[in-house]
């Protein structure tokens, strides 16, 4: 386990950032569209109204979605305890490597959500 602490640390770390940068967004949001800190698209920065929303939308999908990789990585990551760090090392960067779906798809449901709530001068729909 001595040479797989790295690898835990490093596998953790993800769902946990997604998990505070998500509550960030939520409660947080960053005030400078222009910053280089937040949820940058070009939906989401075309005014005040798109940048909030974006960030509260992505911010709850980051939440939810780092509980439940965290919750997931921590199953994983213990049933491994006793293993080999190579199966270990393995085991992380698989997990890893899943991560890239629900962040991916976080950012396309994101920007759904943008264009069905407005249009494309960012002006709300009715």
């Amino acid at each position: 386990m001595n040479g797989s602490f790295f690898n835990i640390i490093m596998t953790m770390l993800i769902p946990l950032i997604m998990v505070v940068c998500g509550w960030l967004f939520m409660h947080g949001i960053p005030g400078d569209r222009n910053s280089l800190f937040g949820y940058r698209t070009g939906m989401s920065v075309k005014n005040d109204d798109t940048w909030r929303f974006a960030h509260e939308y992505c911010g709850r999908l980051w939440l939810i979605i780092g509980l439940v990789l965290f919750a997931v990585t921590t199953v994983f990551l213990v049933l491994s305890m006793n293993m080999d760090p190579e199966t270990v090392g393995f085991i992380s960067g698989i997990l890893m490597m899943i991560y890239v779906v629900p962040l991916l798809a976080s950012v396309a449901a994101t920007e759904k959500a943008l264009k069905k709530t407005f249009d494309s001068r960012g002006r709300r729909k009715k």
